[in-house]
C-alpha cells in the first residue's frame, strides 16, 4: 500500500483558507475547508493501492474521525523541510509515497492510480496546479535537502520542483493540470466544474448548495 500523505490543518475558523476569508467569512471558509477535506480523504480511502495518511501540523477536530496511527505530525520548518519529512516517514514503510493537499476537488481516484502506477517506472510523479503550485507529489527517494529552497507558494512552485528533480538526476513523470481552491477567483473555478461534473467532491457540491452558489439540481 503506498501512503497517500493528505496535507491539511484542522478546519478551524480564521486559521484555514485565509485568503478566501474576505468573500466567506471565517466560519464559512473554514466549512469549505472540511468540506473540502472529507472528499479528499473519502477519495484517497476508496483508491486500491493507497493508506490514506493524515499529515498535519497538530492535533485537531476533523470531520471524520482519523485511527491515530494514520495521523503523521508535519514537525518544523518551511513547507519543504516538512514534505520531506512526511514523505521520508512514507518511504519508511513503502516503496514510495505520495503527498496531495486537501484542496483540489477535482482531483480523482484515477489521478492516484496514474501516479501509483507512475511511481513503478519514474522516480518522481508530480501534478501541477493551475496557480504554478503542486497538488500531488510522489517520490520513490528523498535524499536530505531535496526539497530546499523551492519557492514555495508562488506562480514557480512546481517549475522550480520539477526542475530540482531533474538536476539531482531523477525521472519525472507529470500528471494533468488540476485547479485547487485558495481565492475567491478559484470559487469561480470550482462552481464551473461542479455544474459539469455533477458526481464530483459531494461535501463540496453541499457547501455550494448550502451557500447559494449552486443549485441543488446543477
Amino acid at each position: 500500500m503506498i501512503p497517500v500523505c493528505v496535507f491539511a490543518k484542522a478546519p478551524e475558523p480564521g486559521k484555514v483558507k485565509t485568503r478566501l476569508i474576505n468573500a466567506l467569512g471565517s466560519e464559512g471558509a473554514a466549512r469549505l475547508a472540511a468540506a473540502m477535506f472529507r472528499d479528499t480523504w473519502d477519495m484517497v480511502s476508496k483508491c486500491a493501492g493507497a493508506r490514506p495518511v493524515l499529515a498535519t501540523l497538530c492535533n485537531g477536530a476533523f470531520p471524520i474521525a482519523i485511527d491515530s496511527g494514520n495521523v503523521w505530525l508535519q514537525g518544523d520548518g518551511d513547507l519543504g523541510m516538512r514534505l520531506e519529512k512526511i514523505l521520508r516517514q512514507g518511504l519508511g514503510c513503502a516503496c514510495a509515497a505520495i503527498a496531495i493537499g486537501a484542496d483540489a476537488p477535482s482531483l480523482t481516484t484515477g489521478h492516484l492510480q496514474a501516479a501509483i502506477r507512475a511511481l513503478e517506472n519514474f522516480d518522481v510523479v508530480i501534478g501541477r496546479s493551475a496557480d504554478g503550485g503542486f497538488y500531488l507529489l510522489g517520490l520513490r527517494q528523498c535524499a536530505e535537502g531535496l526539497l530546499a529552497q523551492i519557492p514555495w507558494s508562488t506562480c514557480e512552485t512546481a517549475e522550480a520542483t520539477v526542475l530540482r528533480m531533474r538536476d539531482r538526476g531523477l525521472t519525472v513523470h507529470e500528471l494533468t493540470p488540476l485547479f485547487d481552491v485558495d481565492t475567491p477567483e478559484d470559487l469561480d473555478v470550482l462552481v464551473d466544474y461542479l455544474r459539469t461534473n455533477s458526481s464530483a467532491a459531494p461535501a463540496t457540491r453541499a457547501w455550494c448548495i448550502e451557500n447559494g452558489l449552486l443549485k441543488d439540481h446543477e
